[in-house]
């Protein structure tokens, strides 16, 4: 039995018009000698309205609860396009997560998936050539329903393509690739036939809005190969693989920024064993992400300790920082919320120096100031004034060639 499966984004289902182009993708998969296994996002808005809602309802709505109601969106995408299919005499029908069962822990609004009933699925093919499954969700063991997170139901597909054994694992959208770089901001961005694993994670860790980062996670482990495309058009997208030697011979494959960001500085801790640990272990029991951290060297016993964090949690950060500044006998605690990351990206960098040298460089000819810098094997990220964030992405993105089409 072949199986594709192919994912669906809320502006791909959003209205009749979109749900029938998503239709002949799917026929096309059929055409080819696939079973094909649709997975369906809620229609564009209807997530945030049905958040809305709760928060109308509860100022504190209960997660589970919360769950529970977003992920009718994803019910109401799968019904209306089978009955599409059916009407073009398709034999299809709708899956939710429990029936299958897509089998996650319990983490309300983030969980993480466990298990997929693959043997009940190749039983629903049998029957049928295409099961449209709603993305997005799963069920507990006890049976409460969970959702994955925003953008959850590329994590939906590629861990149903996993389970099948898919040949290729389809993500459509309304964009049609993954490109050098965002070419909203830059208008020599190029959309790359091929990336790989390692590299579109990093971009997914950046704020890149293609790919959801545990659905690359997910495909890296398992060696699904997933290609993305757009639902409005026939080219043939990027595809999301595994590094080749071709992927090594290009220094740097893109250029990704992020804005979400603030700058926390604790000044004048005491310069001993221990202050680390006192800073970031109260962060860790929060649940508050750290990224770049940067400890000066120690002036008169004391240090100062700067770290990046989402600007979401910048006000539970800092009391914390507060409680900590107070044990510790810190004297201030700093922030800045103007600031942003730009990342230099590709798995070339493993086989080839001088990327940080160049990046810096080309910075500094253009007067941008690094505040703060984080390496790692195919990543070199720097941190700037937000204002300069455009121009930093431009800039590096024509210092490293980019625009060119190597093929």
């Amino acid at each position: 039995m072949k199986i594709l499966v192919q994912k669906f984004g809320g502006t791909s289902v959003a209205k009749l018009e979109s749900m029938k182009q998503v239709r002949e993708k799917v026929l096309h998969g059929l055409k080819q000698g696939y079973k094909v296994i649709a997975v369906l996002s809620a229609r564009a808005g209807e997530t945030n309205q049905l958040l809305a809602l709760a928060g109308e309802w509860s100022a504190t709505p209960d997660s589970a609860e919360c769950d529970a109601l977003v992920a009718t969106g994803e019910q109401v995408s799968i019904s209306l396009f089978t009955m599409l299919l059916k009407d073009a005499g398709i034999r299809a029908r709708s899956l939710l997560a429990w029936q299958i069962p897509i089998t996650t822990d319990d983490d309300f609004g983030r969980a993480r998936i466990l298990s997929i009933n693959s043997k009940a699925l190749y039983g629903f093919l049998k029957d049928h050539d295409v099961l449209v499954v709603a993305g997005f969700q799963g069920c507990t063991e006890n049976g409460r329903i969970t959702t994955l997170g925003r953008g959850g139901s590329d994590t939906s597909a590629v861990a149903l393509a996993a389970a099948m054994g898919s040949a290729e694992c389809e993500i459509y959208t309304d964009v049609d690739g993954v490109y050098t770089t965002d070419p909203n901001i830059c208008s020599t961005a190029r959309k790359m036939d091929r990336v790989a694993y390692e590299e579109m994670l990093e971009m997914a860790s950046m704020g890149a809005k293609v790919l959801h980062i545990r659905s690359v996670e997910f495909a890296k482990k398992y060696k699904v190969p997933v290609r993305v495309r757009s639902t409005f058009s026939s080219d043939p997208g990027t595809l999301v693989t595994q590094e080749d030697s071709t992927m090594e011979a290009v220094l740097v494959s893109g250029i990704a920024y992020d804005k979400d960001q603030a700058r926390v500085t604790i000044r004048d801790l005491p310069d001993v064993p221990g202050m680390a640990a006192a800073v970031f272990g109260p962060l860790s029991e929060k649940g508050i992400l750290v990224d770049m951290i940067v400890q000066n060297t120690s002036l008169d016993g004391h240090t100062d300790i700067t770290f990046t964090i989402s600007r979401k949690d910048l006000q539970q950060t800092l009391a914390v920082m507060e409680a900590v500044a107070e044990k510790t006998g810190a004297s201030e605690i700093l922030h800045d919320v103007s600031v942003a990351k730009v990342s230099a990206i590709g798995v070339g960098m493993r086989n080839h120096s001088g990327v940080a040298a160049r990046t810096f460089a080309a910075l500094t000819h253009e007067g941008i100031n690094i505040l703060m810098i984080s390496t790692s094997e195919i990543k070199i990220t720097i941190l700037i004034q937000e204002k300069y964030v455009e121009l930093a992405v431009r800039i590096l993105h024509d210092t490293f060639g980019l625009d060119w089409d190597i093929g």
